[in-house]
């Protein structure tokens, strides 16, 4: 049984390009950074979970929520397959119990925070909206884009983007968290616009400050689909000062 079963909507994602040694303290043993045409790319993503069951279960005022995430790309590879994954800098959700779980079961970096989120079409165009408070600074993501979804073109930027099927989490300098995301590709929108109102460092810590002034490499609203979140597994690197 997967160990989370749910639908992601409407994926609204801010890629910056930035100087990979930033990322190397956080990178999971067992991992290497993974780059696109020589980028390495750090992603703002922001949607809805709907739909969320635990162990097939649904928790009851826990089925739907937003998510905003600071992330970044990797890959893994096991017996000569390489594994695409992200890694989260950090993941905030609205709701306490959602932070334990993935915390605890994890080892993720979860932190509630007020949240709330706005969809809505007008005039043939999409607007969607995700905001979340921390402290006494209320942050925002906003895109607005076309009505009518298209197919990720292969070979991508976008589909580097949204391809990539596995999460990592480091637990210390030798052994990692790996998971398996499940869920069919995607259709995107046609981003027209977007306003980005977000205090990075003080979200996700200093070194982060400099996207408060960076402009995004591209910005993309994915619609989504349901998805599974399979348990997870422990990679583990030899020790050789053991």
């Amino acid at each position: 049984m997967s160990f989370l079963k749910a639908e992601w909507r409407k994926l609204a994602l801010a890629n910056y390009s930035i100087d990979p040694s930033i990322l190397q303290k956080y990178v999971p043993a067992g991992t290497e950074l993974d780059l696109w045409n020589g980028n390495c790319y750090v992603s703002l993503v922001g949607f809805m979970f709907l739909n969320t069951k635990l162990l097939g279960i649904k928790i009851p005022f826990h089925t739907d929520f937003e998510e905003v995430n600071l992330r970044f790309y990797v890959k893994h590879q096991e017996q000569g397959e390489s594994k695409r994954g992200v890694v989260f800098i950090k993941e905030i959700v609205p709701k306490p119990a959602l932070t334990w779980v993935a915390n605890t079961v994890y080892n993720e970096n979860y932190e509630t925070m007020p949240m709330n989120h706005v969809w809505k079409v007008e005039s043939d165009q999409r607007t969607v909206q995700y905001t979340w408070k921390k402290k006494s600074k209320w942050n925002s993501f906003m895109v607005k884009a076309s009505e009518q979804k298209f197919k990720i073109q292969p070979n991508s930027e976008t589909e580097f983007i949204t391809e990539h099927y596995w999460g990592y989490a480091k637990v210390n300098g030798y052994t990692s968290n790996e998971y398996e995301v499940t869920h069919p590709k995607w259709e995107v929108y046609q981003v027209n616009n977007y306003e980005i109102d977000v205090d990075f460092g003080l979200v996700y810590g200093k070194e982060f400050d400099f996207l408060n002034t960076a402009i995004p490499f591209s910005v993309m609203l994915a619609e989504g689909s349901e998805i599974t979140v399979e348990n997870k597994k422990t990679i583990k690197l030899i020790d050789h000062n053991v």
